[in-house]
Formats: structure tokens, C-alpha cells, sequence
């Protein structure tokens, strides 16, 4: 990965983790509502964005539905603005 990938990486993490303004950057890690660390939640979100735009893509609202409802619950948990799906009825 070049360098000016790392620095683009760097400031859009920066700026999703300002988003929470109790969260602490370096070695400590914050335990969410669930028990998962900060990281792992992060990392759940990541995937569930990614699974809802593969189940957008195939127009599978059950699907789409299910992962809707996962993103907002993982959203709440790290203190950030929860999205809203209103092609999908979830506000």
C-alpha cells in the first residue's frame, strides 16, 4: 500500500472516529454495550454496510431489511448518528 493511501486511510478514520467524541484514540480500547471493543464493533459495521450493499444489489429486502436493522444496533452501540433506510421503512 503506497503512502498516500496510509494518509488517506489515516484521516478517514480520524474522521469516522471523531464521530464519537468519548472514544479514546490509541492503545486503550472502549467495551461497547454488546462486550465487543471498539475495534470489533467497527469491524461488524464494516461488514454489515457491505453485506446490505450485496443484498441491495440482488433486491433482497428481507435481506436488506435484516442488515438495515444490524447497522442501526451496532451504530447505537458506538455512540454515532444512526442511519436511516427509508426505501426500507426503518428511521
Amino acid at each position: 500500500m503506497g503512502s498516500k493511501y496510509r494518509i488517506a486511510l489515516y484521516l478517514a478514520m480520524t474522521a469516522i472516529m471523531s464521530l464519537n467524541p468519548d472514544a479514546t484514540l490509541g492503545t486503550q480500547s472502549l467495551e461497547s454495550t454488546s462486550g465487543f471493543s471498539t475495534g470489533q464493533s467497527w469491524g461488524a459495521l464494516r461488514k454489515a454496510w457491505k453485506g446490505y450493499r450485496i443484498a441491495k444489489v440482488q433486491a433482497d429486502s428481507a435481506r436488506m431489511t435484516e442488515y438495515a436493522t444490524k447497522i442501526r444496533k451496532i451504530q447505537g452501540e458506538l455512540g454515532i448518528t444512526r442511519s436511516t433506510f427509508p426505501n426500507l421503512g426503518i428511521a
